[in-house]
């Protein structure tokens, strides 16, 4: 499981990607949760993070599964109308 840090905006978006795809590259799972329980400050660059993930995922034949996004988050990707590129976990 990949862990979202407590600050993910555009200062700590680059390292935060880098660090996330590594980890996706290390993990022999096929469906790769990304929890995001510690995320509490964050702006629209952490979207494009998650964006970039998921999209590196399905490169490499790998399902990602975001848990515990929060409600902001949720949010403002509806916003932006880019909700349904988010796998979300029920």
């Amino acid at each position: 499981m990949l862990q979202l840090p407590a600050t993910l905006m555009h200062h700590t978006a680059k390292t935060c990607l880098a660090e996330l795809l590594q980890a996706l590259q290390a993990t022999a799972e096929t469906t790769v949760t990304v929890n995001a329980v510690a995320l509490q400050r964050f702006d629209s660059t952490a979207l494009a993070v998650l964006l970039e993930l998921s999209a590196q995922a399905q490169r490499v034949g790998k399902k990602l599964v975001l848990q515990a996004l929060p409600t902001r988050l949720n949010d403002l990707a509806r916003v932006y109308g880019i909700d349904a590129l988010l796998p979300a976990a029920n």
